[in-house]
């Protein structure tokens, strides 16, 4: 248990992606309360939907309903976030209709608000003055290493949320150094599997901004276990891996109260490991396993 009241506020992955999963698991969230960690909450899920002019970070894949994922985020009073960090907007590409129409979609109160995830200064310009009731959050996409950059994005007063480049998770002795309001503001990238010396992380987001924007993409990643894909096995050896101890024994302590779960483009059985480890209790995990595997309505692989 940490050694204070503060709640882990988890923002999780794949909000049009797996939302036949979270159907699931939020109904177990909320029925079997008791299987999952006290000290932690779902905040946020995030994501975008295919073939959106916006999105970056990731090249979206998911095809639920706004409308839908909208009603499930509003059952369980959990604020969803639209992935719109492309870095490489133009103003011609503000009026997209999809785009907009999301927006606006969000915009409407549920029980928590909802914002969005940008990297654009030019978007963030544009939802502040048409999409007033979205709180916004600066994008891991930025690839802020430098602790002096980030410190500068803490101080914007547009942002809600702050997310640095994993990096600068166990830069410990700044990170204690920064106000409580800074502190509230820092969402942590958690689970990341990128080489932690990678020199062109900027250039990989660049290349999934030019394919949103239907443009031809040439960046190769270069790491040595490109190949392989993610694993979560290597995340957790990664330098900037920040596990439930960590969370538990030195970030809660510090103030810090918000960590980022990466996984969409994953596959639904990946991101139900990181809900396993991050949220469930180890006596519980086979039971939650077992009632996500066994309906009949999931296709996990």
């Amino acid at each position: 248990m940490p050694s204070h009241s503060s709640q882990a506020r988890y923002h999780l992955p794949g909000l049009f992606e797996f939302y036949d999963l979270y159907k699931v698991f939020l109904s177990l969230w909320r029925e079997k309360r008791d299987w999952f960690y006290p000290w932690c909450e779902i905040a946020s899920i995030y994501g975008a939907p295919s073939d959106c002019l916006w999105g970056g970070g990731r090249t979206g894949s998911g095809d639920a309903d706004a409308e839908m994922v909208l009603a499930l985020l509003s059952e369980f009073g959990i604020s969803g976030r639209l992935t719109f960090s492309n870095s490489l907007l133009k103003s011609e590409h503000l009026s997209d209709k999809k785009c907009n129409d999301l927006c606006r979609k969000f915009s409407r109160r549920g029980k928590a608000r909802n914002g969005v995830i940008v990297h654009s200064d030019l978007l963030c310009d544009y939802i502040q003055k048409n999409y007033q009731d979205l709180y916004l959050v600066s994008s891991t996409t930025k690839v802020l290493t430098d602790f002096s950059d980030f410190e500068k994005e803490l101080k914007r007063p547009e942002f809600d949320f702050v997310v640095p480049d994993f990096r600068l998770n166990k830069n410990l002795g700044r990170l204690a150094g920064l106000s409580w309001e800074q502190k509230d503001k820092v969402e942590f990238l958690c689970n990341e599997c990128c080489d932690f010396s990678c020199k062109s992380r900027k250039k990989c987001y660049e290349s999934v901004s030019l394919k949103n924007l239907g443009e031809e993409a040439n960046h190769k990643c270069t790491s040595a276990d490109a190949a392989g894909g993610y694993r979560f096995s290597r995340a957790m050896k990664n330098p900037a891996f920040i596990g439930l101890h960590d969370i538990l024994e030195c970030y809660l302590p510090m103030g810090f109260s918000n960590f980022k779960i990466e996984g969409r483009g994953l596959g639904s059985a990946v991101v139900l490991e990181f809900l396993l480890y991050y949220l469930t209790k180890n006596e519980h995990q086979l039971e939650v396993r077992e009632a996500i595997y066994l309906d009949s309505m999931l296709d996990l692989f």
